[in-house]
């Protein structure tokens, strides 16, 4: 099966909802939309390449002002707090949670006529009903990036991160608390999503057994682990298929690794916040990205799978068939989608992670 035909089927058994009708766009009209002068993007650190925020102020004269989180908890805060945010990037996860306190607009599809070149397998999920409130953007796994050549045998499991052989020189991603319970409780063999109590208090405890081995690549780097991967400063780390292509740039002994417990699968959509006073304006920019020629120039540098089918051919052949990019149904057994927390188990997972910050030396 080639690379494209993964892309289109592989999330159909891993997404957590059921698919069903698939939106219909009302075509846009011809009259010219009034555009804001500017647009507040706020999303991960190098995301999304400045030539393709340039090219959209030079169409469309609006300036685009990047603004960065470290974490979607971050960025949620900093919602519910009312910061002016036009166009979100969040985790398809979080949406129903942001749906119920009121924090996201409603989408007009009349701007969003490009919103057909979506993938079916993308389309009304259960997070979010019609896409209602969310455009899908990018999808893939979190696994280990591992240094080959420094590491003792062949890695295959999340327990690599206990491995004393490796005190102080594995990397964790401190802004995803979330994440990194989930794949400690994947390393003992529990679903990520386990509400189990007994399951929990086990990974609060072999997580507190972390507190000697890790370092946090936020202080290092915001966007990227490469650097750190490329100079043998991190040994093994969590990570995605964008810091093991960056990484393996600067030194071609960086791998990527499925462990054999499964993956953490996720899903990016672009959101508008309800209190975004340029609705419009963040419309117009999301059917711009919604461009396949513009959708696949995102990937092409940021290496993530794209949900944009449209896009597909316009991705360059040695990204398109990366199977780190595009993952091979192989590689995805036992992957999970990490699903949004109850409110009992959400102080939970935050007590635990106040136990590992606790004890993890300063």
């Amino acid at each position: 099966m080639n690379a494209m035909c993964r892309a289109k089927i592989v999330l159909v058994g891993l997404m957590l909802a059921s698919l069903a009708a698939c939106q219909a766009v009302t075509p846009s009209s011809n009259t010219p939309i009034p555009l804001a002068n500017t647009l507040v993007l706020y999303d991960w650190m190098d995301d999304i390449p400045q030539e393709v925020l340039d090219s959209f102020t030079l169409e469309y004269g609006v300036e685009v002002i990047y603004e960065v989180y470290i974490s979607q908890e971050e960025a949620i805060q900093n919602m519910r707090a009312g910061g002016e945010y036009d166009v979100v990037v969040m985790e398809s996860r979080w949406i129903p949670m942001l749906l119920k306190e009121g924090l996201l607009a409603d989408l007009n599809y009349t701007h969003l006529p490009n919103a057909r070149n979506l993938s079916a397998n993308f389309r009304d999920l259960a997070y979010d009903p019609d896409n209602a409130h969310s455009i899908p953007y990018s999808w893939g796994t979190t696994g280990l990036v591992v240094r080959t050549d420094l590491v003792a045998e062949p890695v295959t499991s999340w327990t690599v991160l206990w491995d004393p052989r490796y005190e102080g020189h594995v990397g964790i991603w401190g802004g995803l608390p979330n994440d990194v319970i989930a794949l400690t409780l994947k390393s003992l063999g529990y679903s990520a999503n386990s509400e189990n109590p007994l399951e929990l208090e086990a990974a609060a405890k072999r997580l507190t057994a972390l507190r000697k081995q890790v370092v946090f690549f936020e202080d290092f780097d915001l966007a990227s682990s490469a650097e750190l991967l490329a100079s043998g400063e991190v040994v093994v780390s969590m990570g995605y298929s964008y810091d093991a292509l960056l990484g393996r740039e600067r030194n071609p002994a960086i791998a990527y690794v499925f462990p054999q417990e499964g993956v953490l699968l996720w899903n990016d959509t672009f959101v508008i916040p309800a209190n975004s006073k340029k609705q419009t304006t963040a419309e117009t920019f999301l059917n711009y990205v919604l461009r396949p020629e513009v959708a696949a120039a995102i990937v092409n540098q940021n290496y993530y799978a794209t949900a944009n089918d449209a896009a597909l051919e316009f991705v360059s052949t040695e990204v398109l068939e990366n199977p780190i990019i595009f993952p091979q149904s192989e590689n995805l057994r036992n992957a999970e989608v990490l699903l949004p927390p109850d409110p009992d188990r959400a102080v939970q997972l935050e007590e635990i992670w106040e136990r590992f910050m606790g004890e993890r030396p300063q």
